[in-house]
């Protein structure tokens, strides 16, 4: 092998640059991908640490303020050129870059530091600013699941338990347990963030650094709520990405159900929603069929979401807890992917929620064709009559059988077959027809239901109004959060590096 002078000049304990398999199959992927991930994030906290270094007087001020100037300078594709000398490493292609530029050497530059807790740091903004990308696009898909939930408030379907048709409820009713779970999750990924926001910054290799490096004030200038712990845990911990990854895993398993339903209420056994042409795909046998692949996708791709967080476990699982490149680089190759697959499940949500139409009469007719007022009618012949809860229950069954057998529909009310049916079961009912009065009837089975958050259209409408402040306020939290996380200006840094 051809030993690569270049390379050589970064360490004395090799001999040779990197194998070229190794270059190919390990090193020049992994520099792509931070240069198109990482780069600005690398840059912000080498312009901290300039600051820094000027605090402590380890550089004088001109030093100080032109390695910031040739920080802010460099470029992915000048990185990129250096890749052979720097060994495909972006912090050792950095500090060649800036160093190239420097009107005279600044020895000290980089005394006193690792690439173990400058990575980690890099890492941790990159995961900090993708939450905060994956919340708010969050927040618009609750935006447009709330507004379709908003149109169908009163507009009566089947409610399913088991497979099979239970109660009266509506789209509306039933979008509001989606809202909910987009929420819940957007409150979830926020604690996420606040219980990772500190910073790895001024850990060093392991062990934490031999000049006092202030890490609150590092912290500060890079956004972070506060500095890190202890200076192993800094380096050695990804547990963000296990924590992330697995907040976008549970998202994915709760919205692939809503969208399991979506998928079979499609269907022409249904045929209860429908999407537009432009989101609709055709068979190449039969001319019939209309189909929505995009519910595959969207399925499918929640399946990549739980995929990819077991990814992460297994690359930190049974790892010691030390700085490894099989964590730091290993571990975390897929994190990217993630909010990627995130994004592209919540992009296409929204445009299906966009598009989505539900067909009131084909839901209306399914409600009216099933007895699902038999709950209705076993509570009302345990409050207005007496009878006992489960021989109500037992009734209430024998009528709709007894119904069903005389092919009379739902609301075809029978008050002699209640009768008979009763006094089968030892009761004597008073008034069996302001029993079987409303009970079987569609709208006002759909308004029957007074508990908060049930499917009465005023709880509904309650519920979304509570789901749009709860936006609003979600929101406003992020916002908060970002505008804290910039890296400080360069007004801030020149102040640090003139103390």
């Amino acid at each position: 092998m051809t030993p690569d002078p270049d390379a050589l000049g970064l360490t004395g304990r090799i001999s040779t640059g990197p194998a070229e398999v190794l270059r190919a199959e390990v090193l020049e992927p992994q520099l792509r991908y931070e240069l198109r991930h990482l780069l600005p994030h690398y840059v912000a906290v080498e312009q901290v640490l300039v600051a820094e270094y000027a605090w402590l007087g380890v550089l004088d001020a001109a030093q100080a303020a032109e390695l910031d100037l040739l920080l802010g300078q460099v470029t992915a594709e000048g990185l990129l050129e250096r890749r052979g000398a720097a060994m495909s490493d972006l912090a050792f292609a950095l500090e060649q870059e800036v160093e190239a530029g420097l009107t005279r050497p600044v020895p000290a530059w980089h005394v006193d530091r690792s690439r173990n807790d400058l990575q980690a740091c890099a890492q941790l903004m990159f995961g900090r600013q993708r939450l905060r990308q994956a919340a708010g696009q969050l927040l618009d898909f609750a935006v447009a699941v709330r507004e379709v939930a908003a149109g169908y408030v009163e507009t009566p379907m089947p409610g399913y338990t088991q497979h099979q048709a239970a109660q009266v409820v509506s789209p509306g009713f039933y979008l509001t347990a989606l809202g909910a779970h987009v929420n819940h999750t957007v409150r979830r990924l926020l604690a996420t963030y606040d219980g990772l926001d500190a910073c790895p910054l001024g850990a060093g290799a392991m062990a934490g650094q031999e000049l006092p490096w202030d890490r609150d004030r590092m912290a500060r200038l890079l956004g972070f709520a506060q500095a890190g712990g202890d200076a192993l845990s800094s380096v050695a911990s990804r547990s963000w990405a296990v924590e992330s990854t697995a907040e976008l895993s549970t998202f994915g398993v709760g919205l692939s159900r809503f969208f399991t339903d979506l998928l079979t209420w499609s269907g022409a056994g249904y045929s209860f929603v429908d999407l537009p042409d432009e989101l609709a795909g055709i068979s190449s046998a039969m001319p019939q069929k209309r189909n929505f692949p995009v519910l595959e996708r969207i399925r499918g791709r929640c399946a990549h979401l739980s995929s990819l967080h077991v990814d992460v476990v297994l690359g930190q699982r049974n790892t010691p807890f030390a700085n490894t490149v099989e964590v730091s680089k290993e571990a975390g190759a897929h994190v990217g992917t993630a909010f990627a697959t995130l994004s592209s499940v919540l992009r296409l949500g929204t445009a299906v929620f966009r598009g989505l139409r539900f067909d009131s009469d084909r839901m209306r007719a399914a409600c009216d064709r099933e007895f699902l007022g038999g709950f209705a009618l076993a509570n009302a012949l345990c409050l207005a009559e007496g009878v006992p809860w489960r021989t109500a229950q037992v009734i209430a069954g024998r009528y709709i059988v007894g119904a069903m057998a005389a092919g009379r529909p739902p609301a075809d009310v029978d008050p002699a077959l209640l009768s008979a049916v009763s006094a089968s079961a030892g009761c004597r009912l008073a008034d069996p027809a302001t029993i079987l009065a409303g009970v079987f009837d569609t709208d006002v089975l759909l308004r029957r239901s007074r508990s908060a958050g049930s499917a009465h259209p005023d709880e509904v409408r309650a519920v979304l109004a509570g789901h749009a402040q709860q936006e609003g306020e979600l929101r406003q939290q992020w916002e908060r959060r970002a505008a804290l996380s910039h890296p400080a200006p360069s007004g801030s840094r020149e102040e640090s590096m003139s103390r």
